[in-house]
């Protein structure tokens, strides 16, 4: 059962061939940042995969960005349990991505609808 202050996290490095990647995907020129819809992917795993885990509709993003992400450097993505609402399957999370340095890359909420949410 999911309770409020649970996290999940993952830590990555993107390269140049993963900014290579997105570029071919996207159709824009190679950034010489991480992009941010690969942070907010990180985001995206988290929640599909750790918490609440599978079976989770992602309802709501909003997440601010407040500095660029260098490049082979390991981020920190974390989710944080800050509200659930079991009457209707809800769970609000924090989330926020940072630098080995403690810089805080990107932070926001995101609102999921999730199985087993509990009482």
């Amino acid at each position: 059962m999911m309770q409020i202050g649970q996290t999940a996290r993952i830590t990555r490095s993107f390269g140049a061939a993963d900014l290579a990647d997105f570029a071919a995907l996207s159709g824009v020129d190679a950034p010489t940042h991480v992009p941010e819809p690969l942070i907010a992917a990180l985001f995206s795993y988290l929640l599909g995969v750790e918490l609440p885990g599978s079976g989770t509709n992602y309802l709501k993003q909003d997440l601010n960005f407040k500095a660029p992400a260098p490049l082979d450097v390991f981020l920190t993505a974390t989710v944080e349990v800050t509200r659930i609402r079991a009457d209707k399957d809800l769970v609000d999370l924090w989330a926020t991505c940072v630098a080995p340095d403690g810089t805080v890359l990107c932070d926001g909420r995101a609102l999921v609808k999730a199985k087993d949410v509990g009482a």
